[in-house]
């Protein structure tokens, strides 16, 4: 960056054009952009019914049911729900059950086993409660095995498995004014009470399939990376999926997970199409053992220490030391670092400074699509795969492997476009009016995100006087900081509901679950029987989140088409980001530390 000799303008030696790549950003995002937004997905039934099956319990279980009561149920058994009971435990919380679809604690842990399965922020920050555990992960990023495993020892150690209810769906939950406690059904016959439910169904829990037309069609094997069929592929996670020896595969998808997947696909199908409607940003991951001289030397309260330093550098601030050295605190270092260079004494107004964040991020992309020419051989390929759009407008990806599969003979991409696949056949899959046969279909399509609270949940919240969550939300969420609703009492809420989005997801998490363990104890300790969000405090954090969505909604609309955005339409539906607290983490984890430390709940109904 250098001053020309008119002091009112900047020459910036940039080597590329910004009003160029802006262009190419718009007329990328243009491809992209779909009257049907999320209508472009359908639920999982009918012939697909199956890819929400369980795949690792035994068939056949049952079990009395249950019409107990417990004073705590929460929802959901991966991390959300296991940080949550074990903050109620540790908060003196004794009666907590939780209720869990799959047949085991983990979560998307317990789901999403596909080769090459691993996690893509720091171990060390992203396996909640290693030091209330005394483990540390064996890799810098860990692989689903190992994560699965810390799951179950989290139940293990605050004894949770005991009142679990495994293999159980929730199929609602009702309010009862006469005993003030909750009445939740399942697919197991049970109708227990709880005093208090706490919602931690995850946002990325339901595949999604495309509407793809003519996907009911296709006569080989299909089935969805959330539900790997290694009965087919033959292998494990670790790869060697030797039956895709002599088999033509595809897979639609070029988000994370099929980023982790692809290069274990390319080294055991005998071709592979790789259906591409836009293109992932993949920098360098860089993953090594755990060393051991630098573990014996962590002191106590390490682990949230080094939380905070990640979540303070991913959310633009300023730190001594950044701990966690990798990708993510690379990205937003180089761009806070070089969006806040200006000459000594000079002020920037927030136009000024999102102007120079916008060149840093063109910056950090041009070496991102620098690197896809460095490991991929082939031109036209390497133009494919170089995603133009903002860094942040989806995931960034980390990986060694995915890019130079495609140098291999067996692969090819099948770039759409933007477009997506135009349809699916008996044999295959067309594109541009060109079959490509297939013997296997891999749907990397993730998990629904921007469709209904209770579609997702996969089933009604029926409150006060008979009004149905689906009804009040209708129009968009609307919680007191994220966690309550006026009209459901005794009912919490977490993960994406009007909070402060973070990278590291766990650590929303864990902060969610302190907050909602200072709640329900405080109610247990009072002989507090409702605590309930009044309507003035939810109309203000409400309004709240609409006028920090100021920060972000530019941003979002000028994005390419994804979760992140609601499919283009940051302002309608439930995009993942837009209906979050624009302040960002660092800020909302204060908003409620505040709180818990004024310590009148401020906000909140007792009866």
């Amino acid at each position: 960056m250098t001053e020309s000799s008119d002091s009112t303008t900047t020459k910036l030696d940039l080597g590329f054009d910004p009003d160029e790549l802006r262009a190419k950003y718009r007329a990328e995002r243009d491809k992209r952009l779909r009257d049907d937004g999320n209508e472009q997905y359908v639920q999982v039934n009918g012939k697909f019914a199956h890819f929400v099956d369980d795949p690792y319990v035994e068939p056949g279980f049952s079990r009395e049911p249950l019409t107990d009561e417990v004073e705590v149920v929460v929802i959901g058994g991966g991390f959300g729900g296991l940080l949550a009971a074990a903050r109620l435990r540790e908060a003196g919380v004794k009666d907590v059950r939780l209720i869990e679809k799959g047949g085991d604690f983990g979560g998307t842990w317990y789901w999403n086993r596909y080769p090459g399965a691993q996690c893509d922020i720091e171990s060390y920050i992203y396996l909640p409660l290693l030091e209330e555990l005394g483990y540390l992960p064996r890799e810098k990023y860990s692989f689903a095995p190992e994560i699965l495993n810390h799951s179950r020892a989290i139940g293990e150690k605050y004894d949770l498995y005991e009142k679990a209810c495994f293999q159980t769906e929730v199929t609602g939950m009702r309010w009862d004014e006469e005993s003030l406690r909750w009445e939740i059904s399942t697919n197991r016959g049970d109708r227990m009470k709880a005093r208090f439910v706490c919602m931690s169904n995850g946002p990325l829990n339901r595949p999604k399939l495309p509407a793809i037309e003519g996907i009911e069609s296709f006569e080989g094997h299909i089935f969805h990376t959330s539900r790997w069929d290694y009965a087919y592929t033959g292998g494990d996670c670790t790869g060697n999926l030797t039956g895709l020896e002599g088999k033509r595969v595809g897979i639609i998808g070029t988000g994370a997970t099929a980023v982790q997947c692809v290069p274990h696909l390319a080294q055991s199908a005998e071709q592979l199409y790789v259906f591409q409607r836009t293109p992932s940003s993949i920098d360098v991951r860089g993953n090594k053992p755990t060393d051991s001289a630098w573990a014996e030397s962590l002191e106590s309260g390490w682990q949230d220490h080094r939380m905070q330093n990640f979540n303070t550098l991913v959310s633009g601030g300023i730190t001594e030391e950044d701990l966690v050295n990798d990708g993510w605190t690379d990205i937003i270092g180089n761009l806070i670092t070089i969006a806040r260079s200006r000459p000594k004494g000079e002020s920037l107004t927030m136009e000024e400074m999102g102007a120079r964040m916008e060149l840093a991020d063109f910056q950090k992309m041009e070496q991102i699509r620098s690197r896809v020419d460095d490991l991929v051989e082939n031109p036209a390929t390497a133009e494919a795969l170089k995603p133009y759009y903002r860094q942040f407008c989806k995931r960034p990806c980390f990986h060694d492997d995915y890019l130079p599969s495609f140098n291999r003979p067996n692969v090819k991409l099948v770039d759409t476009q933007g477009r997506g696949v135009e349809s699916i056949t008996e044999k295959g899959v067309v594109v541009d009016g060109e079959e490509y046969e297939i013997d296997c279909l891999i749907l990397a399509t993730g998990f629904e995100v921007g469709t209904s609270y209770n579609r997702r949940a996969g089933y009604e919240i029926i409150g006060r006087e008979g009004q149905t969550l689906s009804d009040k939300w209708a129009n968009g969420m609307r919680t007191f900081h994220g966690f309550q609703s006026n009209g459901f009492p005794n009912c919490y809420f977490m993960g994406v509901t009007q909070g402060g989005f973070t990278a590291n997801f766990p650590h929303l998490l864990n902060e969610q679950s302190v907050h909602i363990a200072y709640m329900v104890s405080h109610g247990l300790n009072n002989n507090v029987h409702i605590m309930e969000a009044t309507r003035e405090a939810e109309d203000q954090w409400v309004d709240t989140i609409k006028q920090m969505a100021i920060f972000s909604k530019s941003f979002l609309e000028n994005c390419t088409p994804g979760y992140y955005n609601n499919e283009g339409k940051p302002g309608q539906g439930n995009s993942l980001i837009g209906g979050q607290y624009g302040g960002g983490p660092v800020a909302f984890f204060k908003i409620l530390r505040d709180w818990r430390e004024e310590g009148s709940l401020q906000g909140l109904n007792f009866e």
